[in-house]
């Protein structure tokens, strides 16, 4: 569950930025970001849905010189329909772009690019076949949800990767019909699942899943699944006490005071110069004893009997 957050609080590190971005997905989309860079994979990042920007900072620290990284939301603004509107008002009515500004530019130098409208739009503001990872966390009802995958395969390339959010939550059932349609009907191919996102591509899945298991496998925080479903291979993953990965702190950030050094218990009044007495008192009375005990000795007959 995302916590809030206070009005113009600077976070000082990503896990202080309200939002429902787990730390297997953390993982994930660092893994998949840095596996393109590996490879020499160049491309435009977009995410549709920001929130309070939790993932875009992320998504953020991996663009590249040459590469454009945009971000469309509607920041609270009025929804286009009614459905669309209902939805905004009860989920995000304290959503604000200022918020989603500070909180990157805690992390970033400059903002992404941002397309302060709905994500209907977005085939009109990046370039088709331009963008090598898209996350699309918007709208969940599924007549948006259907426009914005079929944007993201208009607009990524043909290895590029997509990112359904809330793909299988109870409360987003709009989402998962337009996400197994897309499956079923539309050639996407899912790549893995996690609890929240699936993972996929209109490229070919294979080389990246076997490279995606034998990187899961080799971890002791996460436990992975091989399934079949309707002739797609399906990569299950699912965290076991895992820590997000590392990531930069922000500007704010400041480090925690020093833990305060315990204070021993108070004495009982009178108890040092008690202590003091004994030790002062111990030796003559040791003396005394041992006089005592060899007094004893030498007056003693050996054999020598109480008479009867």
């Amino acid at each position: 569950m995302a916590t809030a957050q206070a009005p113009e609080t600077h976070p000082g590190e990503l896990n202080d930025v309200p939002g429902w971005f787990w730390p297997l997905d953390q993982l994930l989309f660092t893994w998949f970001l840095e596996r393109q860079t590996a490879r020499g994979l160049r491309g435009d990042l977009l995410e549709l849905g920001a929130y309070l920007g939790k993932s875009a900072i992320l998504l953020g620290h991996h663009r590249r010189p040459g590469e454009r990284f945009t971000v469309c939301d509607l920041f609270g603004s009025e929804a286009p329909d009614q459905a669309n509107r209902a939805e905004s008002e009860q989920s995000y009515a304290s959503l604000t772009r200022q918020a989603f500004e500070r909180n990157y530019l805690s992390f970033h130098d400059t903002l992404p690019e941002i397309v302060h409208a709905p994500t209907s739009v977005i085939t009109e503001k990046v370039e088709p076949g331009t963008c090598r990872f898209v996350h699309v966390d918007a709208s969940h009802l599924y007549e948006h949800v259907r426009g914005d995958i079929a944007a993201a395969r208009e607009l990524l390339l043909p290895e590029g990767i997509v990112v359904l959010d809330d793909f299988r939550s109870e409360h987003t059932p709009g989402v998962s019909v337009a996400a197994w349609e897309a499956v079923l009907n539309h050639g996407l191919r899912p790549v893995c699942l996690s609890s929240q996102k699936l993972y996929g591509t209109w490229g070919d899945p294979g080389p990246v899943q076997e490279e995606l298991l034998a990187a899961l496998r080799r971890r002791g925080d996460c436990s992975v699944s091989v399934q079949e479903a309707a002739r797609h291979r399906l990569v299950r993953a699912r965290a076991k006490g895992m820590q997000p990965p590392p990531f930069p702190r922000s500007r704010h950030y400041a480090a925690p005071a020093p833990a305060p050094r315990p204070v021993p218990p108070a004495r009982p009044a009178g108890t040092a110069r008690a202590r003091r007495l004994a030790v002062d008192l111990l030796p003559p009375l040791v003396t005394r004893a041992v006089r005592r005990h060899r007094a004893g000795r030498v007056h003693r007959t050996p054999g020598a009997r109480t008479a009867s």
